[in-house]
């Protein structure tokens, strides 16, 4: 079976600690095997990623005035759900906020089955986890993000 092609807008969000928010989820079609996430998700027919971005902030986190900042940094995923694979472009943009209560009741039934927990998580707790987290190169990009802010040009995860 081809891999459906795939555009999506993800979010490196920031609580005022410079805590990460990561999503744990799963595939249904793999019981047991988890992993944490950025929070985004596919592009709209039309959509741009900063409008992308906004959307699945508001609908998977409940937040509102995030401040969404530039595109950071920007790679390819190629993994499998419910069976289908995917090859995904994808594009992490930086945002900050002072709110860290979630809301997940504007997710889709899907996303619902997929998530298990949210967690706003340190660079300390990301370097020193045994559990799976993605995109590869997070942690480390996270700390330079952290250290040195936006890079000028996005880089590649």
């Amino acid at each position: 079976m081809a891999a459906q092609q795939r555009r999506a807008s993800r979010i490196l969000l920031l609580d005022g600690q410079d805590r990460l928010l990561l999503f744990h989820g799963s595939d249904p079609a793999t019981p047991g095997v988890t992993w944490w996430f950025t929070p985004g998700g596919g592009l709209e027919p039309g959509e741009n990623v900063r409008d992308a971005a906004e959307r699945e902030l508001a609908e998977e986190t409940g937040l509102r005035g995030v401040e969404l900042g530039p595109v950071v940094a920007y790679g390819k995923a190629s993994f499998s759900y419910q069976g289908q694979r995917y090859e995904q472009d994808q594009w992490f943009h930086l945002a900050r906020t002072a709110e860290t209560v979630l809301d997940h009741s504007g997710m889709g039934e899907d996303e619902h089955a997929q998530l298990l927990a949210a967690r706003w998580w340190t660079v300390e707790e990301l370097r020193s986890t045994a559990e799976t987290v993605y995109p590869v190169g997070l942690v480390d990009f996270l700390e330079r993000l952290l250290a040195e802010g936006p890079p000028i040009a996005p880089v590649r995860l």
